[in-house]
């Protein structure tokens, strides 16, 4: 399968007053197009600054960004803006719904944000989205009314909103019990098989051990690799 991730002698670092805190160390990573890839590791060592990188939302300080035939090191900043509404999908760990519009709302305004698909045809593929992660019955509820892991789900069908080749998330089970995170990555599975690429951060190993692939980060850099048995 072709690559739809390729990073190359990746550094970042973040500046603290006068002192530069490095982050990420020489990361070099190919992921390849419909891999279900989870990345592990503790706390502050650079997972979520490594998403952060495949989505155009940081910058590294070195190194090259190749992201589903984009180098996002090299756009300017509304130029990501635009590349990242198209073609990447994110779902955050607190959910970030807007709490004053219905499910069906949040999932319709990536759609009006982007503009990919005819007016005519959004609401129907918000109500089949809805329905995918089995939602369609909550569709006229406000985040609030719902439980967090219906929240969840209804975040996952707003990363589908514009049919991206790429979905991220940064602990997006964090805040569920362990049946709603289960069932959670369940529907992360499903769409791998609908040939859909996930990269995954999360602190739960077994929950990892759904993905086709397991990235541990340690201390900035890659400490192991491996590929696992339910691989495609």
């Amino acid at each position: 399968m072709p690559n739809i991730i390729q990073l190359t002698h990746v550094h970042k670092a973040y500046t603290l007053g006068q002192l530069k805190q490095p982050v990420l160390h020489d990361i070099s990573l190919t992921i390849s197009s419909g891999e279900f890839v989870a990345i592990v590791g503790p706390s502050g060592n650079g997972k979520s600054t490594l998403l952060n990188l495949l989505t155009g939302i940081d910058r590294p300080c070195r190194g090259e960004v190749l992201v589903n035939g984009s180098a996002l090191h090299r756009l300017r900043e509304e130029q990501l803006s635009i590349w990242r509404g198209a073609h990447v999908g994110i779902v955050f760990q607190f959910f970030q719904l807007l709490p004053s519009l219905n499910l069906l709302q949040n999932i319709l305004l990536p759609m009006d944000f982007v503009g990919k698909l005819p007016k005519r045809e959004r609401l129907e593929r918000a109500r089949y989205l809805l329905n995918l992660v089995g939602l369609d019955e909550q569709a006229k509820q406000l985040p609030g009314q719902v439980s967090g892991g219906q929240q969840q789900r209804a975040a996952i069908a707003r990363a589908l909103a514009n049919d991206p080749a790429l979905i991220v998330a940064d602990e997006p089970t964090g805040n569920l019990d362990s049946a709603t995170a289960d069932a959670v990555f369940a529907l992360f599975s499903a769409l791998q098989q609908q040939g859909k690429t996930l990269v995954i951060v999360t602190h739960n190993e077994d929950l990892a051990q759904s993905a086709s692939r397991r990235i541990a980060i340690h201390a900035g850099r890659i400490h192991d690799d491996q590929y696992l048995s339910n691989t495609k």
